[in-house]
């Protein structure tokens, strides 16, 4: 079921929220233990929930825009009382005492957390291989990744446990994964969606996003989470855009432009697939053009400075002190480094080393500034762009799902996993990924919708086409 299928049931008395999650529960009992896509399922707590929405609608009083549906959570989003480790050992057990803003605006719509789900840890990886408790499978083929960092999010809307979650994504860890498993993923506008509650990887490039089987359904939930917080300094003074009563608007007179720089080093039958959804963009009645923006491909180098420094400082609060894990020690010192060593993964120990080294001194400027000053080139490049065409179409990601394994031992392959979703995190823009049918290895392919800031109503209304369009 889909989710306005599910509220329109649960609003109208014809199915109780308790029966849609003890559907939900009881395909992740079923499901789960192959693909690995959470890591805490909350089945008391979430059927709680559920009997207190069914009150609701008994007493004739309105449970909310998200009455009665299953959604999961990425581990990185804190849960007052519920276990929220970034998939880390050294937040292992770690129970947060307050909610993310996103957790508060979702129950106080009426839908119903079933859990927790995996991750790279502390979102730091493209294949949610990195996770302290295992990796997580691909549902379309257990023997590929299903992309990451928040590939337990995605993994389980592809495998139909749950119709929404949510993730976060700092160079693609919502696209990214969106793209391999086949699912609709949204990276919304900095500063749209909240980020109170958010544990932090790199601060100026975070953003709270949706997964969903379809663009609408994608659309409701981000409607619900989006708008001003006034306990987070990043929020934009502003409500959340209006998408749902827009979708269905079309792109006739938009102008896109098919991103060549968006398609280098992309696999043939990736780039085929980008080609034909422009095709269909034009097909309903879009003027689509070539446009080249070669400055995009700088934008892993910097990123990969300015993402490892932010979190090099970001992760320094994780000391063996103030909460996580401690590894005792004879001294301070060896505490401090004992808890590190032992608490963090190989790569959270690569990243902040090298973040560490690009903030240190002498090399501040030669590293991190001059990255930031490519961080500004790209969002002048994307700027000029964005006078001559109103969105941006390319690819998601280089290739389809690839084996689990595959790319472990070498970094730098699995880092150009990000390389066409990077971009976009380092300009603050929205962006998705929507499903068009398939490689020739018969795994998912997803294509990239790019917009300028708050763009969100256009993206969609392109993402519906090109989701009718997926299967012709």
């Amino acid at each position: 079921m889909n989710v306005v299928e599910i509220v329109t049931q649960v609003r109208a008395g014809e199915r109780s929220a308790v029966s849609v999650t003890e559907e939900s529960l009881g395909r992740i009992a079923s499901h789960d233990g192959e693909i690995h896509a959470f890591l805490d399922v909350q089945a008391d707590r979430a059927l709680a929930r559920a009997a207190a929405v069914d009150r609701t609608v008994a007493a004739g009083s309105d449970p909310g825009p998200l009455a009665g549906v299953p959604i999961a959570l990425k581990d990185n989003l804190c849960q007052r009382g519920e276990v929220t480790s970034c998939a880390s050992k050294i937040l292992a057990g770690w129970r947060p005492p307050y909610d993310a803003t996103v957790v508060s605006r979702l129950e106080a719509a009426g839908a119903i957390v079933v859990g927790k789900t995996n991750m790279d840890e502390f979102a730091m990886g493209s294949s949610t291989e990195n996770s302290a408790f295992g990796p997580t499978r691909n549902p379309r083929n257990t023997s590929r990744v299903p992309g990451g960092s928040s590939g337990g999010s995605a993994a389980a809307v592809a495998a139909s446990m749950v119709p929404l979650s949510l993730g976060s994504d700092t160079g693609g860890s919502i696209r990214q994964p969106a793209a391999l498993c086949g699912v609709v993923g949204v990276k919304p506008t900095y500063g749209l969606v909240s980020r109170y509650g958010l544990i932090a990887f790199a601060s100026s490039l975070d953003q709270i996003g949706p997964f969903a089987s379809s663009v609408a359904d994608a659309a409701w939930l981000l409607e619900v989470i989006a708008g001003h917080d006034a306990r987070d300094t990043t929020s934009l003074v502003m409500d959340a855009p209006s998408l749902v009563d827009h979708l269905d608007d079309g792109v006739a007179g938009l102008r896109v432009g098919l991103c060549t720089d968006l398609l280098e080093g992309c696999a043939p039958d990736v780039t085929a697939k980008v080609r034909s959804a422009a095709e269909a963009l034009s097909a309903a009645g879009a003027t689509v053009t070539e446009i080249a923006i070669p400055e995009l491909r700088y934008g892993l180098s910097a990123y990969y400075l300015l993402a490892p420094a932010e979190a090099s400082s970001n992760l320094a609060r994780y000391d063996g002190v103030r909460y996580g894990n401690r590894v005792d020690a004879e001294d301070v010192a060896a505490m401090n480094t004992a808890t590190r060593t032992q608490g963090f993964g190989d790569e959270v120990k690569r990243r902040i080393m090298l973040g560490t080294y690009a903030l240190s001194a002498g090399y501040y400027d030669a590293y991190y500034g001059q990255a930031q000053r490519v961080r500004t080139l790209i969002i002048n490049a994307f700027a000029s762009a964005y006078e001559s065409v109103d969105l941006l179409l390319g690819a998601t990601t280089p290739t389809t799902a690839f084996e689990i394994g595959a790319k472990v031992g070498d970094p730098m392959s699995m880092y150009l996993s990000d390389v066409c979703t990077i971009p976009t995190n380092l300009a603050g823009h929205p962006a998705l990924s929507v499903p068009f049918g398939t490689g020739d290895d018969g795994m998912p392919i997803g294509v990239q919708l790019l917009g300028p800031a708050l763009s969100e109503e256009r993206l969609f209304r392109a993402a519906s086409v090109l989701e009718a369009g997926a299967g012709s």
